[in-house]
């Protein structure tokens, strides 16, 4: 949200566009607020069943802790099948219409943003000056550029002409001088340069436009499940790259996975939590999903240099999920109750 924030402040974004920016955005937030959110419902489903002594009286009626699991296992699958779509189709689709729309707008800002002789900074460090400008053949002239993106070199052009480009697939803004100089000084002053030329082309990339957004090509999370296959024919395995679409290919499966996972483990711990509150519910949940998160976050993290391979690292934070499913069902059957809550929370 901070990127977001940064565009509406500084750059003068419509009310549409961030609604549209929300919208985009979404599919990425459900998928990662779907774990915990089907741990949660279920918790404090069968916390309240808990609360109102409705599971003693179910165990009295000679029914048990697993009789009761066929509508988690109902509404787990759906959230198993919900995150699936996300992560397969709304998720690429999402981050890549994200991405278009903040070209869009760095677009219309370049070539509607020019005002003759005057000032103006389209983009962080780059200051323009145009003598006379025609929007309809986007065609600058008499232009006066400075150049501040690079840390050693100030660069100041001075062209005759110049005209802007677009490349929408590949995120870039080219602006195309014609019979110029450029001016290369060293931030510290010790050195400078004069190059004259015949045609120059300074290239502007999200990058420029947006730090957090910095991308010339399609990142994996922006590829679809077939992009995502193809991707991995062209890179060698083994390669960071690899391990990157490797990982993403296989997080389209293990997070639904987890959504299913979480909500069979909020039918024990619920019902072990007694008459504990509502919001000792969800402070227990969010600690269980932050356990996740983190072995999910160090997973990531180990199988992209290459250390764990992708197709076994991916999947430790299942096996966390899993085995905590096994040891909380095979505790709730037994009858036995978790010294943990008897204890932190009396």
């Amino acid at each position: 949200m901070l990127p977001l924030t940064q565009l509406i402040v500084t750059q003068g974004v419509r009310a549409v566009q961030v609604m549209l920016m929300v919208l985009y955005s979404l599919p990425d937030m459900i998928t990662f607020a779907l774990p915990a959110a089907s741990l949660m419902s279920v918790v404090l489903a069968f916390l309240r069943l808990s609360a109102d002594s409705e599971i003693i009286a179910l165990k009295s009626c000679g029914i048990s802790l697993y009789q009761m699991l066929p509508p988690v296992v109902v509404l787990s699958f759906s959230g198993l099948l919900i995150t699936a779509l996300l992560g397969i189709y709304a998720v690429p689709w999402g981050t890549k219409s994200f991405k278009d729309l903040i070209f869009q707008i760095a677009e219309s800002k370049a070539d509607l943003g020019i005002r003759e002789r005057i000032f103006y900074e389209p983009f962080d460090d780059v200051i323009f000056y145009v003598n006379s400008f025609s929007a309809r053949e986007r065609l600058m002239k008499d232009v006066f550029v400075v150049d501040r993106r690079d840390h050693e070199v100030v660069n100041t052009i001075i062209a005759q002409e110049g005209r802007i480009f677009s490349q929408p697939d590949e995120k870039l803004i080219i602006l195309h001088f014609t019979k110029g100089t450029i001016f290369m000084v060293g931030k510290d002053l010790d050195s400078a340069r004069t190059i004259k030329f015949n045609t120059y082309d300074l290239t502007i990339g999200l990058k420029d436009i947006m730090d957090a957004l910095a991308s010339r090509k399609k990142k994996p999370k922006e590829m679809s499940f077939s992009e995502l296959n193809k991707r991995l024919k062209k890179v060698q395995k083994g390669e960071e790259k690899y391990n990157e679409v490797m990982i993403q290919l296989l997080e389209k499966f293990s997070i639904p996975l987890a959504v299913f996972l979480m909500g069979i483990i909020g039918a024990p711990l619920g019902a072990q939590m007694g008459s504990r509150g509502r919001s000792t519910g969800i402070g227990v949940s969010l600690l269980v999903f932050l356990i996740y998160y983190m072995c999910l976050a160090g997973a990531r993290g180990i199988c992209e240099t290459g250390t764990i391979s992708p197709a076994i690292g991916v999947w430790i934070p299942n096996v966390f999920l899993l085995i905590s499913c096994i040891f909380l069902l095979w505790r709730s059957g037994k009858g036995d109750s978790f010294s943990f809550f008897s204890k932190s929370f009396s």
